[in-house]
């Protein structure tokens, strides 16, 4: 199953740059196995200061087309480490053969794209800079693939506390 991270706004080098990249070919090299990967960051921008319906029309182009969608926000559920594996595990299982997982600029998702989400992940009840956002999910991907290939990068109990 490929997985495509769909994200507004342009990732400049520096340090998030860095660890995006570092955990994208972690999650490459531990998912294939699994069938999971490649894992793709595909950017957009909103040049003509549209807010986020604007944004909303460029990021439902950058999704591939039959994608199950997973978006994050603040109000969505909020899963444990091995809980995120299992449902990227069961999405696989089932014969998803792409997810893309949003993550909307500085103004947030329009809520017309949220609703229209097949999946809506939350990250806690704060609210996360976008940047930051891509670093986190980068790494609970690689998590989970770590997770489901039996690695010890996961350390908690088995109820994921």
């Amino acid at each position: 199953m490929r997985v495509h991270i769909c994200a507004v706004g342009r990732l400049r080098a520096g340090p998030e740059r860095a660890l995006i990249d570092d955990y994208r070919t972690r999650f490459d090299r531990t998912g294939q196995a699994l069938g999971l990967g490649p894992l793709q960051v595909r950017e957009v921008g909103d040049r003509k200061g549209g807010g986020a319906e604007a944004e909303a029309a460029l990021i439902r182009r950058a999704i591939p087309g039959g994608a199950l969608v997973c978006v994050l926000d603040e109000r969505g559920k909020a899963m444990t480490s091995p809980g995120f594996a299992q449902r990227l595990a069961r999405w696989r299982d089932d014969g998803q053969s792409d997810v893309a997982f949003v993550i909307g600029g500085a103004d947030g998702l329009w809520p017309g794209l949220r609703a229209e989400a097949d999946f809506v992940l939350g990250f806690g009840a704060m609210v996360w800079p976008h940047m930051l956002a891509r670093v986190m999910l980068s790494e609970q991907l690689y998590r989970a693939a770590s997770i489901l290939a039996g690695g010890p990068y996961h350390r908690g109990d088995a109820a994921g506390r």
